[in-house]
């Protein structure tokens, strides 16, 4: 059983915590590199028993208002000028994550697993479904049926109902040499409005919502990540210390 390194690390603005994603990232990148050293020199039984090693992380997180977006999404889904953006106190980022845009702010539970997946499973569609998995497993718990949309990375509620279908999860990652940053975006008891400025994901016609709005009530933040980190223990098969 994988172990996993949790941080909660609150509110914070969203540069200071990818900052903190990329030193975790090349902390891990270092490692490896210094491990195919080993072996490149024929040091097999060092790098066996070398005291290097890959270190998994779990980050939860609210964000500050901010749009990120995707490395290949397009700017024509954000829907409101930079001057509108400084007005209401918005920030913007291009990212190196996949996927479009999307908004983060308080109240809405961010995840960032930095996981090393040749200590999982080395397939990023795998990696990905798992991530959807415990969110379904979470809204589960809260008597909603999150389901996948055929195409589309993310939770969604009813996205088989035309008309009907809304988004209540986004999920957008990096890997290099199978070492996971960014993550998801589960909207807890989030504004939605924010939303009303971008086309959210780059996907036209499709509805946003929240735990808060399906459920007509507010949410614990905190039960949610009590729930949320019990099924990424159950999912990828680890503990988080």
């Amino acid at each position: 059983m994988q172990q996993v390194v949790f941080e909660d690390l609150g509110q914070r603005p969203y540069k200071e915590t990818w900052d903190y994603q990329e030193n975790l990232l090349k902390k891990n990148l270092d490692v490896k590199s210094a491990l195919r050293v080993q072996q490149a020199v024929g040091a097999e039984e060092e790098s066996v028993n070398s005291p290097l090693s890959t270190v998994n992380h779990l980050l939860f997180v609210e964000h500050l208002p901010v749009y990120t977006l995707g490395k290949n999404g397009s700017e024509d889904n954000i829907l409101i000028s930079n001057e509108q953006l400084k007005i209401n106190g918005i920030e913007f980022y291009h990212i190196n994550r996949g996927g479009d845009i999307t908004f983060h702010g308080p109240e809405q539970l961010v995840g960032y697993p930095i996981l090393d997946l040749d200590k999982f499973k080395t397939d990023i569609g795998w990696y990905l479904r798992s991530l959807e998995e415990v969110i379904i497993l979470t809204l589960a718990e809260y008597g909603l049926a999150g389901e996948r949309s055929k195409g589309e990375t993310g939770v969604w509620i009813e996205p088989g109902v035309k008309g009907k279908e809304r988004k209540i999860c986004a999920i957008g990652i990096k890997c290099s040499r199978w070492i996971t940053m960014h993550g998801f975006a589960l909207n807890v008891n989030t504004e939605l409005s924010y939303f009303n400025n971008i086309i959210p994901c780059g996907i036209q016609n499709k509805q946003v919502t929240s735990l808060e709005k399906e459920l007509g009530r507010k949410v614990s933040m905190d039960e949610v990540k009590k729930r949320m980190k019990k099924h990424f223990e159950r999912v990828f098969d680890c503990q988080l210390t």
